[in-house]
């Protein structure tokens, strides 16, 4: 018998809420998701780490307590996490929603993390071990900021995305040139991500930019006051400084001040500045999608009734 598309089951639905740090994605997901009777799957590529708290302004307990939570607190900070995995413990809890009857509100501002979830990721494989060596050993005689420039210079697309401190992302791209001859952004290219099961709603919080940036220096004013310094001293004390999210915003600021390379005016000034580039760099990669449907972070009840239309 032929198949008519009234026998083709349709894709599970989830609905995707993104936008730039600070512009206030938890308080609004929270009141969506409890509105809703939707679970949270967080997509923040720090939040999956335990004992980054304040800095990565992870949902405290109480605010957990009121909506399921997934992917919050899932590894310890020396354990390796990429968008591949997160694509596959994602895909599981959005499985796993998906039979249960529960609307899942997928929420976050990695927009390579949420890219990988909904539409797939590429494999790009492992570089030869003499390969990878080659770059680590170019990477302590050279400096970080020579391997960026080598980077801007191979693959401009790639490193317009990484910031110029992302160690562990500059010296991947630079391995897959040297393993393949090719820039990583041209596999991306081809890949183009087309594997994507899920039928998707994306609603963006957008806020004016001179507004977004006095958010970001409040909310920065705001965790130091709730102890982050305190919390990346703690960190120090058990690991590393170059581990890899103790090298993400606002961890690497703080452990250059606490190491003496930088003075207290200095790291804020850095961390300020930084802050504004990397919510610059989010909102340019989510405003080239063109199925976010934009809001204002309190026209709740637009959105809420876009969910709902969305999802009945």
């Amino acid at each position: 018998m032929a198949i008519t598309p009234s026998h083709v089951a349709e894709k599970p639905r989830v609905a995707a809420l993104v936008g730039a740090t600070a512009v206030g994605k938890t308080a609004v997901a929270l009141a969506l998701a409890a509105g809703l009777g939707a679970e949270i799957v967080n997509a923040d590529s720090l939040q999956v780490y335990r004992e980054l708290d304040i800095g990565t302004a992870k949902p405290t307990e109480a605010e957990r307590a009121l909506v399921t939570h997934h992917l919050i607190d899932v590894v310890d900070p020396p354990e390796p996490y990429d968008a591949a995995r997160f694509c596959r413990e994602g895909r599981a809890v959005l499985d796993d929603c998906s039979r249960r009857g529960a609307p899942p509100l997928v929420v976050g501002g990695a927009g390579l993390y949420l890219k990988a979830l909904l539409s797939g990721l590429f494999a790009e494989g492992e570089p030869a071990a003499g390969v990878r060596d080659r770059v680590r050993r170019e990477l302590e005689a050279l400096g970080l900021p020579a391997l960026y420039a080598r980077l801007l210079h191979l693959d401009p697309a790639t490193a317009a995305r990484l910031h110029p401190h992302d160690t562990y992302r500059i010296v991947r791209a630079l391995e897959v040139i040297s393993a393949t001859g090719r820039p990583l952004s041209e596999f991306i290219a081809a890949h183009r991500f087309q594997d994507a099961p899920f039928k998707v709603l994306k609603l963006g919080l957008r806020l004016p930019r001179e507004e977004l940036y006095r958010k970001i220096e409040l909310r920065v004013e705001l965790m130091l006051e709730a102890g982050w310094l305190d919390e990346v001293e703690g960190l120090l004390r058990r690991y590393p400084p170059d581990l890899k999210p103790l090298q993400a915003l606002g961890y690497r600021h703080l452990i250059n001040y606490l190491t003496g390379r930088w003075g207290w005016e200095e790291a804020l000034t850095w961390l300020t500045r930084d802050t504004r580039r990397y919510a610059k760099r989010q909102l340019t990669w989510f405003s080239s999608d063109p199925e976010v449907r934009w809001f204002h972070p309190g026209q709740i009840e637009a959105m809420a009734a876009a969910l709902t239309e969305f999802f009945e």
